[in-house]
C-alpha cells in the first residue's frame, strides 16, 4: 500500500471556521489511514476567526501541516495548482473545507489506487446541518467503460471525494477555471490522456449541502461555462458533435431553469437516470 500522500484542502474567506475544524479533523485525525501531510491553501485574506483556526490546525495536527498563504483570492483552480506544487507526495487527496470524511475514506481509495489507477473516487452522502441526518446519496459510476461513457455526459466524479497521482493530472494540463466545473474538465483530460480512473460506490465522504448549492449552479453566468466547457470537449475530441448537442440543450437548459426545479432535475436525471449508464 502507498505510505505517503498529501492531503490538499483549499479555504477562502467565506468558510466558517467550524466547519473547517470538522473537515480537517474528520480527514486527518479520525482517519483509519492518515495523510502523511496536510497542505491547506488560504486563497486570499480570510477574516480573523477564520485566521484563527488555521493557525491552531497548523499547531495541533498531528501530522506535518502547512498553510500555504496565497495575497489575493485567485479562484480554485489556482488555488488546487498552487496547493499541488506545495504537495511533497505524488498521491494527493482532494478535501473541501465543509464536508466530512468518514474513517475509512483514504484506506479504501488508497488502497484501490494501488492495484493500478490514477484517480480514484467514492459516493457521498448528502446532508444539510446534521452531518448525521443524511438527504440523498450519489452513488458515482463504477467501471472503466461505465465511466468513459458517462463522462461525456456528466461529471463521472464526486469532486471532493478523489484521490489522484499528481503526475497524472500535470500529464492531462493540471486545473484549469471552467466557472464551477474545473474538476469535471480536469477529470475528462485525464481520462483523455489514459489515466485509468474507477470509483467506489460506497459513500465515504459527507457533503454539506448549503442554501444556495442549487442556485449556484444556475444563471446565465453558469450557462456561459458551461457552453464553454462543451466547446473544450468538443474541441479535444472527447465529445463528438452529437454528443455536444445534446449535452447543450440537456446541461445548457439545466442552468436556466427555476432553482426549485434545477433541484428535481438534478435527483432523477443526473443522480438516478445517468448513473445506469449514459449512452455513448
Amino acid at each position: 500500500m502507498t505510505s505517503d500522500f498529501s492531503l490538499l484542502l483549499p479555504v477562502y474567506a467565506k468558510d466558517d471556521p467550524a466547519q473547517l475544524l470538522r473537515a480537517f479533523r474528520s480527514a486527518v485525525d479520525e482517519q483509519v489511514l492518515r495523510p502523511t501531510e496536510a497542505v491547506i491553501v488560504r486563497d486570499g485574506p480570510v477574516p480573523e476567526a477564520l485566521a484563527a483556526t488555521l493557525a491552531e490546525l497548523a499547531a495541533s495536527s498531528p501530522v506535518p501541516t502547512r498553510v500555504l498563504e496565497l495575497p489575493v483570492n485567485a479562484g480554485l483552480a489556482p488555488a488546487l495548482t498552487a496547493g499541488l506544487a506545495a504537495c511533497s507526495y505524488d498521491v494527493v487527496a482532494r478535501m473541501d473545507a465543509d464536508d466530512v470524511s468518514v474513517p475509512e475514506r483514504f484506506s479504501k481509495e488508497i488502497a484501490l489506487l494501488d492495484t493500478g489507477f490514477d484517480l480514484v473516487g467514492s459516493g457521498l452522502a448528502e446532508f444539510e446541518d446534521d452531518e448525521d441526518v443524511v438527504i440523498g446519496v450519489r452513488t458515482p459510476p463504477v467501471g472503466e467503460a461505465h465511466i468513459q461513457r458517462y463522462a461525456r455526459f456528466h461529471q463521472p466524479f464526486n469532486h471532493p471525494t478523489v484521490v489522484y497521482r499528481r503526475s497524472a493530472v500535470e500529464r492531462a494540463g493540471g486545473y484549469v477555471a471552467v466557472g464551477l466545473m474545473e474538476d469535471y474538465w480536469l477529470f475528462a483530460r485525464m481520462l483523455a490522456s489514459g489515466s485509468r480512473a474507477e470509483n467506489i460506490p460506497e459513500p465515504l465522504l459527507k457533503y454539506r449541502v448549503g442554501a444556495g448549492a442549487y442556485r449556484r449552479r444556475g444563471g446565465v453566468a453558469q450557462l456561459g461555462a458551461e457552453l464553454r466547457l462543451q466547446r473544450l470537449l468538443l474541441r479535444t475530441g472527447f465529445t463528438t458533435p452529437a454528443q455536444t448537442v445534446r449535452n447543450v440543450v440537456v446541461r445548457g437548459g439545466y442552468r436556466l431553469v427555476p432553482e426549485a426545479l434545477r433541484k428535481v432535475a438534478y435527483r432523477t436525471l443526473i443522480q438516478r437516470g445517468f448513473r445506469r449508464g449514459a449512452s455513448a
